[in-house]
């Protein structure tokens, strides 16, 4: 007898009669689904047509299906033992094992089985399987699925970049941004299954570089010009005064000519940078590589760090690093309301008092709706019982607002308040143009990082109250 014999009688044969149970057939079916699924998610994926750009989907590709899959071939060694147990027990185990024969019903009713729960197998499987990745394409996903994005997942709704799906700017292109994404899509599902992820989630170098993301969409040398910038304030006095602030921004660009100027001009060379921390506010080096290829190199010289640490190249996303996920502070949010009128610019002390109740500390959204409601009636019956009991509506309604305000920058369970994350836009709020633009930024010879306002801006002007200049200047 020939090896091929030995082993076709000895193993073949055996294997196949005690593989004849629904345990085993089972088994066999799921690890012939799930194979088919992931390879066929390998084809696409190697060809590169049609496939998803979602970062967690290597928890599909490199744990649920090969589990899956592993967990169908135990199903099948474990129905084949019980079975050889339970034929044990009763003395059924036959002195010659059938042979392999089509003709065979029982064994043909046995391929029969495994072929049609493969089938229902694979096509539910692979249904659920494009499902599952396509849902986590989705914003809704990203957001509010992930209990621990809430913040950004609230502030994304509100934002310029509402309309841009979460993969088209946290997934680079190529194989690599891909791969990246997939890796480190993994390894933060499993820091949030295991309850390991930092408070609060701060931005940091994980992001695609722009050139993959932002200029997708946008022109990094397009020229813009010059834009109005109007700024509506109101005062901390009893009448709320209304002031205007009128900038004119040099936005900038390339000319037509070639001419580089304004904001965007002045760094559309190549910039480079290393900051002392992942959120890039205290920058102690500054390397502008100029059109003939000579480097200007920059120290801050009140800082007491040494040229150490990662040299990072200066992109859109460190100026505007807050495009889809931007928090504002308690005056620009009150401003912004009252200036919308759902909060009452009638209301005596309306915006001192607001600011106040949103800068006070509470501990879930429920105790700051209960308190800004209870401590802002409090404040005009005491004070001014007659608004109080003539307009309770705008009293009320300016309470609700507050609360929706709280609860779109503050979340208290990720450590998220006010300016925990900055935006690098100007330089009123945070840093921002500031942490490079300061007069502390020096060469070896003493030369400074310009400094000169006209550069980016010019003061048309400033908290005013005149309603006729306003108007002259054509704003409304």
């Amino acid at each position: 007898m020939s090896a091929f014999e030995r082993f076709r009688e000895s193993w073949v044969r055996p294997a196949l009669f005690f593989g004849n149970n629904l345990l085993s057939l089972i088994g066999g079916a799921l690890t012939s689904a799930s194979a088919f699924v992931l390879t066929g998610f390998w084809v696409v994926d190697a060809v590169g047509h049609g496939g998803t750009q979602n970062p967690y989907i290597g928890i599909i590709l490199d744990f649920f299906l090969p589990a899956l899959f592993l967990f169908g071939l135990m199903l099948i060694p474990v129905g084949m033992v019980l079975r050889r147990s339970a034929l044990r027990k009763v003395g059924r185990i036959p002195l010659a094992f059938p042979k392999i024969d089509f003709n065979d019903p029982i064994f043909r009713h046995g391929i029969d089985i495994v072929l049609v729960a493969t089938f229902v197998n694979f096509v539910i499987l692979g249904t659920a399987t494009y499902r599952g990745v396509a849902y986590m394409d989705t914003v809704s996903f990203c957001g509010q699925t992930c209990h621990v994005m809430t913040p950004e997942g609230t502030a994304y709704p509100v934002s310029t970049h509402s309309g841009v799906a979460c993969v088209d700017c946290h997934v680079g292109s190529g194989v690599g941004g891909y791969v990246h994404a997939k890796v480190n899509g993994t390894k933060q599902l499993i820091d949030v299954v295991r309850n390991h992820y930092p408070t609060p989630i701060l931005s940091n170098d994980m992001l695609p570089p722009a050139s993959q993301t932002c200029l997708h969409c946008h022109r990094a040398d397009g020229w813009i010009g010059d834009k109005i910038f109007v700024e509506t304030t109101f005062d901390d006095d009893e009448k709320n005064t209304r002031t205007r602030s009128l900038i004119l921004l040099h936005v900038g660009g390339r000319a037509m000519d070639g001419q580089l100027s304004g904001i965007h001009g002045a760094h559309l060379g190549h910039i480079a940078y290393i900051s002392t921390d992942t959120t890039h506010q205290t920058i102690h080096y500054v390397a502008k590589t100029e059109a003939n290829g000579a480097v200007t190199e920059y120290m801050d010289t009140d800082a007491k760090h040494a040229k150490v640490g990662a040299l990072r190249t200066m992109v859109c996303t460190d100026c505007h690093n807050r495009v889809a996920h931007s928090f504002e502070t308690p005056e620009k949010a009150v401003n912004r309301s009252m200036l919308a009128g759902v909060i009452s610019p009638d209301l005596p002390y309306i915006h001192k008092e607001s600011i106040a109740l949103l800068k006070a500390p509470y501990a879930s959204r429920q105790q700051a709706q209960e308190e800004i409601a209870a401590n802002l009636a409090r404040f005009y019956q005491t004070n001014y019982p007659q608004i109080w009991q003539a307009n309770p509506y705008k009293i009320t309604q300016a309470a609700g607002q507050l609360t929706v305000l709280w609860s779109q920058n503050v979340f208290p369970f990720m450590q998220v308040t006010w300016g925990t994350h900055p935006n690098n836009l100007g330089h009123n709020d945070y840093p921002g143009c500031t942490r490079c633009h300061d007069g502390s930024h020096n060469t070896a010879s003493g030369k400074s990082i310009s400094s000169d306002c006209s550069t980016c801006h010019n003061v048309l002007t400033i908290d005013s109250t005149n309603r006729k200049q306003i108007a002259d200047l054509g704003v409304q």
